[in-house]
């Protein structure tokens, strides 16, 4: 499992730590594991500039609250009234950092994924979990039972591990489907894979702090 420590610094470091890692979900009758491809960072309000498009950028509300406690908790919000994004809290109490999962390549599970997505058998890897909406409904992820979990317990339900997998290349573009700051170069993905959402935004890497 990841230690909390691991999460105890700003979201542009963990994000890129996070490519590679499993998000394991284990409920009463299953096992469901995905491997993170892609993830975004957004920026504590302590950040200068602050980040307008991150939810903790004008402070604490009864929303966000999660992401001004301890690192390495679920942000887990609605969007469009149906579906729901998961977040990463990062470091330290009351900065509110935090990275969004965006895209994860299924592992474990792939039935009961297929089944929360309503996809046929057989359909490719990219179908399940590629976007953040989308991986929140292939593992069954909603904002009443997940916001708030420690991804850090060992009775956690919800968790992140770390199998050794060896990553490649990565990708740094600025983050998309946002409104405000969008030119940060926050949107961290491994290069060439097809689980990565909207991959035709890829092609090119672009460096860090471009």
């Amino acid at each position: 499992m990841l230690p909390r420590a691991f999460f105890e610094a700003p979201p542009d470091q963990v994000a890129p730590r996070l490519l590679g890692k499993l998000l394991v979900h284990r409920t009463r009758d299953s096992l469901l594991a995905g491997r993170i491809v892609e993830a975004e960072a957004y920026l504590g309000p302590h950040h200068i500039p602050p980040d307008p498009a991150a939810h903790a950028h004008r402070g604490p509300t009864p929303r966000n609250r999660v992401l001004f406690g301890p690192a390495g908790h679920a942000y887990v919000y609605a969007i469009y009234g149906r579906y729901f994004c998961m977040n990463v809290s990062c470091e330290a109490e009351g900065h509110a950092g935090c990275v969004l999962l965006r895209a994860l390549e299924p592992v474990v599970g792939l039935a009961v994924m297929a089944r929360h997505r309503g996809l046929a058998p057989g359909a490719p890897a990219q179908a399940f979990a590629s976007g953040p909406g989308r991986l929140c409904q292939a593992l069954g992820l909603t904002r009443p039972r997940h916001n708030g979990l420690d991804l850090t317990g060992q009775g956690s339900p919800l968790q992140l591990r770390d199998d050794g997998y060896p990553i490649g290349e990565q990708l740094v573009t600025p983050r998309i489907g946002i409104r405000a700051a969008t030119g940060w170069p926050l949107r961290f993905a491994l290069a060439g894979h097809a689980c990565v959402s909207g991959p035709r935004r890829m092609r090119h890497p672009q460096p860090r702090g471009a």
